[in-house]
């Protein structure tokens, strides 16, 4: 019992340091920690609005189904005759009183008691922290933690159906970061156990951590809790534990998208039977095997939340149901450090942010071979953060001192008139590649959803039509309708631009990207960023501006080459039909996008013909878009202007995009070409020394650096 007094002690935040965050802070991070609070507050009245704002029959589904007027614990016969219920009896009995009370208020109190259990859940895991904690973190994690609670899929979905999957999470952290006595905490894991009886398992971690009498008393309590619901519902509670084997048949199929358990997934994998069931089992018994074993050495290491996550995956995974709404403990593993480079220490915390925050469907393209991933996306998490994550020992040289990451030295202004924000220095590096393509992935996804989102009714659209037709008369190029046809009336060319237009808008963008982040990887995060800029004013331009193209202006005559000819009240655009804003055509990112591949050709191939062909794409592009009717001249100029933009942004927040080498650091002149990334030589001789503040936030208690900090006389690129 005292190793696990002394271990929860160096696990839990020095509360000195916590005093003296306070005092020590300045005025910035008062104002973080007030806007942070304020962000809290904004999701708080948010959540509850989309709740309560739902009609009676669309709201808080599962509290309905239980406690509603034709609800389960209204009815006189057992609870799980319909279906519908999926609790234990005990949680049943607890339930059962709540039907006394007025529907609509019950949801609303309901709700509002959902919110606070996940502040009190915030506070609990921003205090179980692993020590020792920056000052700024300490004013920060509560805040912090609570908005990334109520960002996340569970709770989202456990407040949309009324559910009761945040208390057992709450109850466990309770019982291993606030309770001191022993007894108490083991009371609190056992009724959490009663809830949901998988949750055992930290029975077992307890014991395995020394905290013996904690673990009986929590075997005891679940023991207590479930013999008096058999006693009050024999019936109910025979039906639950015999006839369902501890409740995993009832609810919706077990191979719905919503199981995130192993059990789910090899049914969706289309396993059944007898083989099935061993199978799972089998695996089961090794994710409980590896999983613990890490979770006890992680609590050996003084990361006891880190530890409980690892435990919480491992319920997650073997269960025989695992619905979203108990999925908390995936989120919980972002505590864990993984990578010895400063760089890579945000890829597992993004990783879990993004599965535990976004729907699969975003965080993985519509093809058919990922499908087995991206619909057990959440599993894959658990399972990797219980058995698979590398996380860092407290005891690592790298634990509060990784890698430092590379930088190059500041260059100076191109242009005088021109100001550069230092906003964030060129990184030599290249990014993690995981990372960068969930990122992808994730803006993509974003940009077509906002993209889909910025409607307008078809008069509006056609009316500035209208106005960009008349404009072009008026500067005399409007050649759209005379390119069209005589594109249409050649065979051979109007198919070449049908199948340009249709194939190479993401094929070349995405080949030179890979090139960069291959090749040149300092180069490719300066040209990522501006193609970046570049799509986001762009959307911009659909939202404020939402423009017919010339194949949907009624009456001026364009030829639709892709899609033949549209009946503009149902138009049919094959399967895009319903997934493409047909008005978002101001600017142009078809030509947005060549011209940004032809001008990083230009500045970055090595021969004057590669140079020549990258422009050619653009070309080719103007064509296609005129040709196929999909684009007027003017959104041409339209993609020209958000393109430039993006790389004046990206200039001016990250300086240009040649750096400087070794020798023109010394004489301050300017590069003629970009310096190479540093070699692994000199990255393995910085694995010791400490980080500097742009890397890694000053801990209170840091620990002296192992080597002296030093710069070496001469390095190429990055300081």
């Amino acid at each position: 019992m005292e190793r696990w007094e002394g271990r929860r002690s160096v696990a839990n935040a020095d509360h000195s340091v916590r005093g003296d965050a306070a005092a020590g802070t300045g005025a910035g991070s008062g104002l973080t920690r007030a806007l942070l609070w304020l962000v809290v507050a904004v999701l708080a009245v948010r959540q509850v609005a989309v709740v309560l704002r739902r009609p009676p029959g669309e709201r808080l589904l599962d509290l309905e189904t239980w406690t509603g007027e034709n609800g389960v614990l209204h009815l006189t016969g057992s609870l799980y005759d319909s279906g519908r219920f999926t609790g234990t009896p005990f949680a049943g009995l607890v339930l059962k009183p709540l039907t006394a009370s007025a529907q609509q208020a019950l949801g609303v109190a309901w709700t509002f008691g959902s919110l606070l259990l996940v502040v009190a859940l915030g506070l609990v895991a921003a205090r179980a922290l692993p020590g020792p904690v920056g000052r700024r973190t300490a004013l920060l994690a509560a805040p912090v933690a609570i908005s990334l609670f109520m960002l996340s899929l569970p709770v989202r979905n456990a407040l949309h159906l009324g559910q009761t999957s945040i208390l057992p999470v709450l109850l466990v952290l309770l019982a291993c970061f606030v309770v001191r006595e022993h007894r108490a905490a083991g009371v609190l894991v056992g009724l959490a156990a009663a809830f949901q009886p998988v949750l055992l398992l930290f029975a077992a971690l307890l014991w395995l951590t020394g905290r013996r009498q904690a673990s009986v008393s929590a075997g005891v309590t679940f023991a207590l809790a479930t013999a008096a619901a058999w006693a009050a519902a024999p019936k109910d509670s025979w039906t639950y534990w015999v006839h369902h084997l501890a409740g995993a048949g009832l609810g919706e199929r077990p191979d719905s998208l919503a199981n995130q358990s192993l059990h789910g997934a090899l049914l969706r994998l289309g396993l059944e039977g007898p083989v099935e069931i061993a199978l799972f089992l089998v695996l089961s018994a090794a994710v409980v095997v590896v999983g613990l074993r890490r979770a006890v050495r992680y609590a050996q290491d003084g990361q006891l939340l880190l530890a409980v996550a690892v435990t919480g995956c491992v319920v997650v995974a073997v269960s025989p149901t695992a619905w979203q709404h108990q999925l908390l403990w995936v989120l919980l593993a972002v505590v864990g450090r993984v990578g010895k480079r400063a760089s890579d220490r945000l890829v597992w915390p993004s990783v879990v942010l993004l599965v535990v925050t976004l729907p699969g469907t975003m965080l993985l393209p519509n093809i058919e071979t990922l499908f087995p991933v991206r619909d057990n996306v959440l599993l894959l998490a658990a399972i990797g953060a219980a058995c698979l994550a590398p996380f860092l020992p407290r005891t690592s040289p790298y634990w509060q001192h990784p890698v430092p990451t590379d930088y190059a030295e500041p260059v100076a202004a191109r242009w005088r008139r021109v100001p550069l924000l230092p906003f964030w220095r060129r990184v030599l590096t290249r990014p993690n590649l995981l990372l960068e393509l969930l990122l992808i992935r994730v803006v993509y996804s974003a940009y077509a959803q906002v993209r889909l989102a910025a409607r307008a009714g078809r008069p509006l659209a056609e009316e500035h039509g209208r106005q960009i037709y008349a404009i072009e008369q008026w500067l005399h190029i409007d050649i759209e309708h005379w390119v069209n046809h005589t594109v249409v009336e050649i065979t051979w060319l109007r198919e070449f631009f049908d199948y340009y237009y249709s194939t190479f808008h993401f094929i070349v963008p995405l080949t030179i990207l890979g090139v960069l982040y291959v090749r040149r990887p300092a180069d490719y995060r300066w040209v990522r960023s501006s193609i970046g800029f570049a799509t986001l004013l762009a959307l911009v331009g659909f939202w404020l501006y939402p423009l017919a193209p010339p194949r949907l202006m009624p009456g001026l005559g364009f030829i639709d080459t892709v899609h033949g000819v549209q009946d503009f009240a149902k138009p049919d655009y094959g399967t895009l039909t319903t997934v493409t804003n047909q008005y978002a055509a101001m600017p142009s990112l078809h030509f947005g996008w060549s011209l940004w591949c032809g001008v990083v050709i230009v500045m970055l191939a090595p021969k004057l013909w590669m140079k020549a062909l990258g422009l050619l794409h653009p070309l080719f592009t103007i064509a296609a878009i005129v040709a196929t009717a999909n684009h007027w001249v003017l959104d041409a100029a339209g993609g020209a202007l958000v393109v430039s933009l993006g790389f004046g942004l990206t200039y001016v927040l990250s300086g240009p995009r040649k750096l400087l080498t070794g020798q023109e650091q010394a004489t301050g002149t300017a590069a003629t070409k970009p310096a190479e990334p540093p070699s692994a030589e000199h990255e393995h001789a910085c694995a010791s020394a400490p980080a500097s503040k742009a890397d890694a936030e000053p801990e209170a208690d840091a620990e002296p650096a192992l080597v002296p900090d030093h710069e070496p006389a001469e390095k190429v690129g990055g300081k």
